[in-house]
């Protein structure tokens, strides 16, 4: 939604004159590889889409915030930060309350705002809406009190909140990629030391495609909680032969191998998918250095394979985007991206194919699922910004 528009919407709510309004807005993020790492303490590798939430807002003369979502207009939220946060209704707005808490307690904030919220970032596609919101609402709150804080701290904060508030146990990745995003790279994080590197992504020959399969998913359910203790399984048994494995992050295959027998063959799989995922992450960081759109293409191909047989988090929708989008020329590689079981896939591709692509997909792929899926191209695109202070 263009700021024009925000404002219109804005004054719908709130009333009183825009020409004091301020905006700001945060991406999300498709990962390009590197999937269910972040929390092993490994190696991801996303994006900032050109997608992203937008929040226009005024500042108030108390330290109360008044919330509006564009998407879901009849549920407004209130809070105040005079205090600790409460977690009340609505649902979606425990993301900002869980945000406003975490400033509070760092006294960053003294400024409380009317705000409209509105995002073109998909809900639960594995995009990042809730960090995008999460980084936002940091932002807008900070401005709104005249002051700043470090990048790295911010995304910190958002990921506390929604560990705090929502109960969502995520990485760190997602709030990391939408504060610190560099607009035409994308960036190779740690995960365990919070290092990264941006990695030009601009050729104008190449771009990547975010498909929706339109199934959605509720990572806040059991499925997600039970991989990490999977994953924290295999490192208990790991540990017992190999003391120096603290996480999935310090084991290699051969380790995993002689660890074989002391773990649940469930366990094992976890275990072989997020040691070879690191690699595929690091390799493919290098392949897109070189300008080796093929080799990151069977990169991105291995991991969906990996995502689907050994960590058992795809489904039926995802695994034939996949396989569809193979069967296009000018097409690398393509995967699942995101938590899983459901969302959307990502494809690196030949600028020219995007079209032959979504020709084939919105033909192919209603005939099995009766459905259309939503497709969109994205560069790189830039982080966490103030558009109007």
């Amino acid at each position: 939604m263009e700021s024009a528009q925000l404002d219109i919407e804005f004054k719908k709510h709130f009333g009183g004159e825009t020409d004091k309004l301020l905006e700001v807005r945060a991406p999300g993020r498709v990962n390009l590889i590197g999937e269910h790492t972040d929390y092993n303490d490994g190696f991801v590798f996303p994006m900032a889409i050109e997608r992203d939430t937008a929040i226009v807002f005024r500042r108030r003369k108390d330290q109360l915030v008044r919330m509006v979502s564009a998407s879901q207009p009849g549920e407004p939220a209130e809070f105040a930060f005079s205090h600790e946060v409460s977690k009340g209704p609505p649902l979606w707005s425990l993301y900002a309350r869980g945000v406003a808490e975490a400033l509070r307690q760092k006294n960053l904030i003294t400024t409380g705002i009317d705000a409209l919220v509105a995002a073109n970032v998909p809900l639960g596609g594995g995009l990042s809406s809730s960090a995008s919101f999460e980084v936002a609402t940091a932002l807008a709150l900070l401005t709104a009190s005249q002051t700043t804080m470090d990048r790295v701290d911010m995304a910190l904060a958002c990921q506390w909140a929604e560990h705090h508030y929502p109960g969502m146990p995520c990485g760190i990745m997602d709030q990391f990629i939408s504060a610190l995003a560099q607009k035409g790279h994308a960036m190779l994080l740690d995960c365990r030391d919070r290092s990264f590197k941006q990695v030009p992504l601009n050729d104008p020959a190449v771009r990547v495609a975010v498909v929706n399969s339109n199934v959605k998913h509720e990572l806040v359910g059991g499925e997600y909680k039970q991989r990490r203790q999977q994953c924290e399984a295999a490192v208990a048994a790991l540990a017992q032969k190999q003391p120096g494995v603290k996480a999935l992050r310090d084991a290699t295959m051969p380790m995993l191998d002689q660890a074989k027998a002391a773990m649940d063959s469930v366990v094992y799989r976890r275990a072989r998918h997020v040691i070879g995922e690191n690699q595929r992450a690091l390799d493919f960081a290098a392949a897109l250095e070189a300008h080796d759109y093929s080799a990151c293409g069977r990169l991105l191909y291995a991991s969906h394979v990996s995502l689907r047989d050994d960590y058992q988090v795809s489904c039926p929708e995802l695994d034939t985007l996949v396989e569809l989008a193979r069967s296009v020329e000018g097409v690398f590689g393509a995967r699942m991206t995101g938590g899983g079981f459901g969302g959307c896939i990502v494809v690196l591709l030949q600028h020219q194919a995007f079209e032959p692509l979504s020709k084939l997909l919105h033909s192919e792929y209603p005939k099995r699922y009766q459905k259309q899926p939503a497709m969109f191209g994205t560069l790189p695109g830039p982080g966490a910004r103030v558009v109007r202070d």
